[in-house]
């Protein structure tokens, strides 16, 4: 009995952690910038920079206000941009690979990595 009982509760066990390893595309938008003091838009730069690369984020700056974040970790490749200014920042994604992105949903670890870049990002921000 308890074998017939393992046979359909462990199949349903894993179809259910595999269903849960894709999430909707988790982006960040118009998060404030709160700060001890009044920045620059240098200093915010500079504090989404350290909070990426400690991450172990590429932070590359395209523009004023703009810049791209990629993450690779083995074969997992995440590329985000974030715009931000002296009030707000915002994480967009903007391209993976071998994260079953299908246009609107990614895998969940993606989702956790940007989460985990907001809150880096946000901790910089207070330090300032």
């Amino acid at each position: 009995m308890t074998r017939t009982i393992l046979k359909y509760v462990i199949p349903s066990v894993v179809l259910l952690l595999v269903g849960c390893r894709v999430a909707p595309v988790y982006n960040v938008s118009s998060a404030p910038v709160v700060a001890a003091k009044s920045v620059t838009l240098r200093d915010v730069e500079r504090a989404i920079t350290r909070a990426g690369v400690g991450l172990g984020w590429q932070m590359m700056p395209r523009q004023p206000g703009k810049m791209e974040g990629v993450l690779v970790l083995r074969s997992h490749r995440a590329v985000v941009d974030i715009t931000y200014d002296t009030a707000a920042y915002s994480i967009k994604y903007k391209d993976s690979s071998d994260l079953e992105y299908d246009g609107s949903s990614i895998h969940s670890n993606y989702n956790g990595w940007v989460q985990n870049l907001d809150k880096a990002i946000r901790a910089q921000l207070t330090a300032l």
